[in-house]
């Protein structure tokens, strides 16, 4: 009679990685965390995670101590993390794949900007350890596998990501964490490659929206740096008066290379080896129920040119088509409930869910109805819950869209913020001058609380709501098993 909760989240770059530090501290203040089986996420909110789950407990203790440590790295100088002893220890690394090499960079770099986790070896297998009692939700990242030569009208899977194992929703088709990126033939495993480190993974989510900004600071740094360095070893300028200050730079081999390959590809897409090639799609599967739930473009009526012909699987972020990462649960093995949707995305806050309830209604996996008219979606509040009573099967929805509403006014529920406080609850998180804008990657030491504080807060504010969609699942679970 328990339900099953899940906490869905949305991409959103460094603004998603602190709002969801405050949405979970707001569910550990009411005590919720517990009652939490999965937590899902794709792009911004995947470095969160990644971050917690390095910790085998982090869910029962107390989240102002990681919230600290990411506030930390969050406001100080990022140009600090790319000096020459960082940029030596990223070749000194065991690079696996050349395909991968710019996202793989790209990644090492977040994990500067972020969590300065230089020298972390953390491997996504390793979060078991955060798990092996159920002491924790089950984390679920999510990614799209697509084609390059193909639109995502025509082609793209949902691929599912936990420290258990890795796979295709579509084809019910999962292998191992560790072994995720290694050479398989006919489901079995022919070469095995270490697997990656999670800092470099965080390459594959990044959201597309984030990626110019990310790849021109880089390139500054990197350039900063190599010219530091060149000056360092040039002769001293008395003896070339004549000479201009010129540098001469191969851009075939090492660092300017992957620099070249920025400049000069669009580096949206991760490719690793495909676990599912050489397998043969037969065509009674083709019909059956797992398949057709998922199959969703026109490529499915051309087995020949599904994913078992690839010989790479090319991950791109989910943001490129819905920006959710709600397929997971929707396996009716998962079984879930009450879905905690916690909304980071830029535009429209409500266009994902939105779209999330045409696409999933389409595919005739159940979920409710969501609609809202265009002045609601204009003065959007805290918190909604969307249930269908003619599809009792679909789980509740509990939305939370980043809006500042009722925290300009109180400081925590029920309490008002004195005159002098009231600076505290000016907190813009959807003009353009909002400081929290994806090409953000460093705030103040204000605006970084000013989120979590709300975050938090309009978790808490809404204690009401979610209990009553708590209550109304148990209640619901009680009348199916009668």
């Amino acid at each position: 009679q328990v339900p099953v909760v899940a906490v869905m989240t949305t991409g959103g770059g460094t603004r998603a990685l602190t709002s969801l530090l405050g949405n979970l501290l707001g569910l550990q203040k009411l005590g919720l965390l517990d009652a939490i089986s999965y937590i899902t996420g794709s792009s911004g909110s995947t470095w969160t995670l990644s971050h917690l789950y390095q910790s085998a407990d982090w869910s029962h203790k107390d989240l102002s101590i990681p919230i600290g440590e990411v506030r930390r790295h969050m406001t100080k100088c990022k140009l600090s993390c790319f000096s020459l002893e960082s940029l030596k220890y990223l070749f000194r690394c065991n690079l696996a794949s050349p395909y991968t090499m710019p996202r793989r960079f790209l990644g090492f770099g977040l994990s500067l900007f972020l969590v300065n986790s230089q020298k972390n070896n953390h491997r996504l297998s390793d979060e078991r350890q955060a798990l092996n009692q159920g002491q924790n939700p089950l984390p679920i990242y999510m990614i799209l596998n697509i084609k390059e030569d193909y639109s995502l009208s025509e082609f793209k899977e949902w691929v599912e990501f936990t420290p258990y194992e890795v796979g295709f929703l579509k084809y019910g088709a999962f292998i191992r964490a560790e072994d995720f990126g290694s050479k398989f033939f006919m489901g079995r495993l022919m070469k095995k490659l270490p697997e990656s480190r999670i800092c470099f993974m965080k390459g594959d989510v990044l959201h597309s929206e984030n990626l110019n900004c990310i790849e021109i600071f880089f390139i500054c740094s990197i350039i900063q740096t190599l010219h530091i360095a060149a000056k360092g070893d040039e002769p001293s300028t008395s003896a070339r008066n004549h000479e201009l200050e010129t540098y001469l730079v191969t851009l075939e081999c090492g660092i300017m290379g992957i620099i070249r390959q920025i400049l000069t590809e669009r580096v949206m897409v991760s490719k690793f080896y495909n676990f599912l090639k050489g397998f043969q799609v037969h065509n009674e599967y083709l019909q059956s129920k797992s398949f057709c739930i998922w199959k969703d473009t026109v490529l499915e009526n051309f087995p020949n040119q599904l994913t078992e012909t690839a010989e790479f699987m090319c991950l791109a972020d989910t943001a490129g088509y819905i920006d959710i990462s709600y397929p997971p649960l929707m396996r009716p093995e998962r079984k879930v409930d009450v879905v905690l949707h916690l909304n980071y995305s830029s535009g429209s806050q409500a266009l994902p869910l939105e779209e999330a309830s045409k696409y999933f209604l389409k595919q005739g996996i159940p979920f409710p109805k969501i609609h809202l008219s265009e002045e609601e979606k204009k003065n959007l509040k805290e918190c909604y819950v969307f249930d269908d009573a003619e599809i009792p099967e679909a789980p509740t929805v509990v939305f939370f869209p980043l809006v500042n509403d009722t925290f300009r006014k109180y400081k925590e529920p029920g309490v008002e913020r004195s005159p002098a406080e009231m600076a505290q609850g000016n907190v813009d998180v959807s003009s353009i001058f909002s400081p929290y804008c994806l090409n953000s990657f460093t705030y103040t030491e204000e605006e970084f609380d000013k989120l979590v504080g709300l975050t938090s807060y309009n978790i808490q504010n809404n204690k009401h709501l979610i209990l009553q969609a708590l209550n109304s699942a148990i209640v619901q679970k009680r009348q199916h098993k009668k």
